[in-house]
């Protein structure tokens, strides 16, 4: 019974990425532990922070463009 707990769980945490992901909603945990992994010396971007530029990389990119 502990681990169909622990899969259902898990595929929660999945779905929930999949739908934050479709509507355009950045996986903060992600990206702290990429960042962790690869920049350990630099400070990660509070929540409020990484948002913010997640957003303006997918709005500002269509900009002026035609396609």
């Amino acid at each position: 019974m502990r681990e169909l707990r622990r899969d259902l769980a898990q595929a929660g945490r999945y779905l929930t990425q999949s739908l934050r992901l479709m509507v355009g909603v950045p996986d903060y945990g992600s990206y702290l532990a990429h960042h962790q992994a690869t920049h350990p010396d630099r400070p990660a971007m509070t929540y409020e922070e990484f948002f913010r530029e997640r957003q303006a990389a997918r709005y500002s990119a269509r900009v002026g463009k035609c396609c």
